[in-house]
């Protein structure tokens, strides 16, 4: 039961993050995405913050034997770049760029304005069936 608190808590927190970094508008993402015409850098002070949180915590943290809520680390098995990765990346900023929502904000975006989840949650239904028809 701990483990749902902690990751109901977590989601509300990032959630609310999100919203106050207003990286749920997709009018804004796509001023930051746009380096060649409106520019709106505000949004790298978000990346970095994250950016710095984390470089600073991870050094703590792995150093735990075992996550204080799941018996083990989820890390990524290969540190390979290769032709998957870059397509998977190049798709995904694609559908970034287009759309101005990512996973994340999309999801949170959808309880604040339900008109546009209807084209943004079927998309990233398919596009996560689309690749995991091909990844396997």
């Amino acid at each position: 039961m701990n483990r749902v608190i902690i990751a109901l808590i977590s989601g509300m927190l990032f959630g609310a993050g999100l919203v106050l970094s207003e990286m749920v508008n997709p009018i804004k993402v796509q001023s930051f995405l746009d380096l060649f015409g409106n520019w709106d850098p505000s949004l790298a002070l978000v990346m970095g913050g994250a950016v710095a949180v984390t470089l600073i915590s991870s050094r703590f943290i792995l150093q735990r034997q075992t996550p204080i809520f799941a018996d083990r680390f989820y890390m990524a098995m290969t540190t390979n770049i290769d032709s998957r990765l870059v397509t998977g990346a190049i798709l995904f900023g694609i559908g970034w760029g287009l759309s101005g929502y990512c996973p994340g904000p999309g999801l949170v975006n959808a309880m604040i304005n339900p008109n546009e989840a209807i084209i943004f949650i079927p998309a990233l239904i398919i596009g996560g069936w689309i690749g995991q028809k091909f990844s396997a």
